[in-house]
């Protein structure tokens, strides 16, 4: 008889299909958003809660490659940019391709995400790409959140939420989200397109 101090160990649940339920949500929010080359995506992932713990207390460097190997494999299909969010600890700053970065322009920021500050899932995917860097924000063309991370903060205005099918990785709560432009203009204001030539009156 085990003492009375000894706690039986709690067994976690199988994770097999983290990276299949990835793949089918970037595949979802990809189809929705009508995602494009060259657009870009960002990713929140928190691997604790996937893990059914509390965010940012007990993160696993597995669950982040099965995270990472079904956006990558999304991605190489369709050919946006993902970058990864890291913790609050790095102010959520982002992983990225360097080449990528310099080329929108984006601010960089000196620091190497680690798990205990950045969090496994950037730290993984920092590990991964050829020139990574990190920088402070973007404004991404849509994004998935895997355990409420909060990635609105690097989504262009006006960020649009979807609600996918796929609704748990893990324990993990989902959410994404797409954008638009902004609707600018009045009572006057046309959003679509004219049909032939139709004469307008004029604003002056």
């Amino acid at each position: 008889m085990a003492a009375e101090s000894e706690q039986p160990a709690i067994p976690e649940a199988p994770f097999k299909d983290v990276e299949e339920r990835t793949a089918a949500l970037l595949g979802e929010l990809a189809e929705i958003a009508g995602l494009r080359a060259g657009q870009i995506v960002v990713v929140g992932a928190s691997t604790s809660e996937v893990r059914g713990k509390r965010i940012g207390t007990s993160g696993a460097e597995d669950i982040a490659k099965m995270i990472y190997d079904g956006v990558e494999s999304v991605r190489e299909r369709i050919g946006f940019h993902v970058v990864w969010q890291c913790c609050e600890h790095l102010n959520r700053a982002l992983v990225a391709d360097r080449a990528l970065a310099e080329r929108m322009g984006w601010n960089e920021v000196s620091a190497v995400p680690v798990p205990k500050a950045g969090g496994s899932m950037a730290a993984y995917a920092y590990r991964k790409l050829a020139e990574p860097c990190l920088v402070e924000e973007v404004g991404a063309h849509a994004g998935v959140d895997i355990g409420e991370t909060m990635i609105g903060m690097h989504l262009r205005r006006v960020a649009v939420p979807l609600r996918p099918t796929v609704r748990e990785i893990g324990h993990a709560r989902v959410n994404m989200a797409t954008t638009r432009p902004k609707l600018i203009g009045g009572a006057r204001a046309v959003y679509e397109p004219p049909q032939g030539n139709i004469a307008s009156p004029s604003c002056e």
